[in-house]
C-alpha cells in the first residue's frame, strides 16, 4: 500500500541501482519501462562512495549482512533523507543504527 500512496502522491523517486536493477528483467514490458524511466532518480552527492564504504563497514563490523548494492541503495535514501519501502529485512541492519528510514 505504501508504494501505492507514494506513486499516487507523486513522492516516488529511485535510486540509480534500483533503476538499474528493474530495468535489468529481460521480460520487463517497455510500458512498465517506460513509466519506471519517468521517475526521478536519486543522483549521487560528492564523497557518496566513501559514505557508501563507511556505511557497509559499519554494519559489517556489526556482524550484519551488507550486500553492496543494499548498501549503495540505503545510502542514496540516507544522503537524501527519504524513506525506503522494501520488503528485504536486510535493510533493517542499515536502519537500526545507520539513520535509514524504512516506510511500511
Amino acid at each position: 500500500m505504501a508504494i501505492h500512496n507514494i506513486l499516487q502522491d507523486g513522492r516516488a523517486c529511485l535510486p540509480p541501482v534500483v533503476l538499474t536493477e528493474l530495468l535489468s528483467d529481460p521480460k520487463l514490458p517497455k510500458r512498465v519501462a517506460d513509466l519506471i524511466q519517468q521517475l526521478p532518480v536519486l543522483e549521487p552527492k560528492p564523497g557518496y562512495w566513501l559514505r557508501a564504504g563507511a556505511l557497509r563497514a559499519n554494519v559489517i563490523a556489526r556482524k550484519r549482512r551488507a550486500r553492496l548494492a543494499d548498501t549503495l541503495i540505503a545510502q542514496s535514501c540516507i544522503d537524501a533523507g527519504v524513506g525506503l519501502v522494501t520488503r528485504d529485512s536486510d535493510f533493517r541492519n542499515f536502519a537500526s543504527h545507520e539513520g535509514l528510514k524504512l516506510l511500511p
